[in-house]
């Protein structure tokens, strides 16, 4: 990638601690990782919406929602899969700027990439999410159809099937979406809010 020169940072006058302080509360990256059909995105929708409803700045960045615009034409190579988490950790590191608990919903099957966007913000402000559901979980789910593609060899370079996936090795937090219900689920991730001081009791 081309090194740009002669581009300076500007400092903003509001900064994170403002917004912080405006919004009443700490903004991290809430980042969701798991195979296709683990619950990402069902999940990290259900905790935006316990917290939009107690009043928290929140978003969400799904996986397939940013592949039609921010990463329109990135495949699924090991090469595309890192410049998509590398494009998306900024986008998210942006968000934590502006002092909102952001979600990301992205297989991102490889710990190097993960790792990565952990380095773009500060300590604390990163929490891994393993959203643990086995493969067979997955499978049997197929909500969108994809296993049934790449077993029959139509789909190339798909997660679990013909390419790897490295769960975490040191996650914030695990959550087993295959034994749980979805608000179970989503009460996991409150409560390390809650007992991190990222939000406040409820």
């Amino acid at each position: 990638m081309e090194v740009v020169k002669n581009i300076v940072w500007h400092n903003a006058t509001i900064t994170k601690d403002d917004r912080h302080r405006m919004n009443g509360h700490k903004s991290a990256i809430l980042w969701y990782t798991g195979l296709s059909g683990a619950g990402k995105s069902t999940l990290a929708n259900k905790v935006e919406e316990k917290l939009f409803e107690r009043g928290y700045h929140t978003y969400v960045l799904d996986g397939d929602n940013i592949r039609m615009g921010l990463n329109k034409g990135l495949g699924f190579t090991a090469e595309d899969r890192k410049e998509n988490i590398r494009r998306i950790g900024e986008v998210a590191k942006l968000f934590v700027d502006a002092g909102a608990l952001v979600s990301t919903a992205f297989v991102s099957p490889y710990n190097e990439d993960r790792e990565m966007v952990r380095k773009l913000v500060k300590e604390g402000e990163f929490i891994e999410i393993y959203v643990s559901a086995s493969l067979d979980v997955c499978e049997n789910r197929d909500t969108k159809g994809l296993y049934k593609k790449a077993r029959a060899g139509e789909i190339k370079n798909f997660t679990g099937i013909n390419d790897p996936y490295e769960a975490p090795l040191d996650a914030e937090l695990t959550v087993d979406t295959g034994s749980q219900t979805l608000d179970e689920s989503a009460d996991v991730v409150l409560n390390y809010l809650e007992e991190n001081g990222y939000i406040e009791k409820a």
